[in-house]
């Protein structure tokens, strides 16, 4: 069965364009390392929440919109393969493309898919 990584951050909404070209190009990097696909999502309707929510999750400032993320590998093992080769390719390392957003903030994590409807 298929395995996701997600992710949550908060981007600076004056970076949305810039954070898009980091991403479509981020994701092809995934793909070329045996990600099935890749999925980018802009918060449009987030709201606050009371104890919990994705904006309190990453520290979200009143200049920040929340992203919602995830890629989809074939397997377990082919999302370790891939996440290694992925975090050493040069073309996503800080120095060549750096992340328009604050990744201390980030929240990622992976995932077995239980149910695929």
């Amino acid at each position: 069965m298929t395995y996701v990584d997600g992710f949550v951050a908060a981007v600076p909404t004056a970076n949305r364009e810039a954070y898009r070209k980091h991403a479509e190009s981020a994701a092809a990097v995934f793909r070329e390392h045996g990600a099935l696909k890749v999925v980018e999502c802009w918060g449009d309707d987030v709201p606050e929440g009371k104890v919990t929510s994705f904006p309190m999750a990453v520290k979200r400032q009143h200049d920040e919109a929340v992203v919602f993320s995830w890629v989809v590998w074939p397997s377990r093992q082919a999302r370790d393969e891939g996440m290694k080769a992925v975090m050493a390719d040069p073309r996503l390392q800080p120095d060549t493309n750096p992340m328009p957003f604050d990744g201390k903030r980030l929240i990622y994590g992976g995932f077995e898919v239980i149910v695929d409807a």
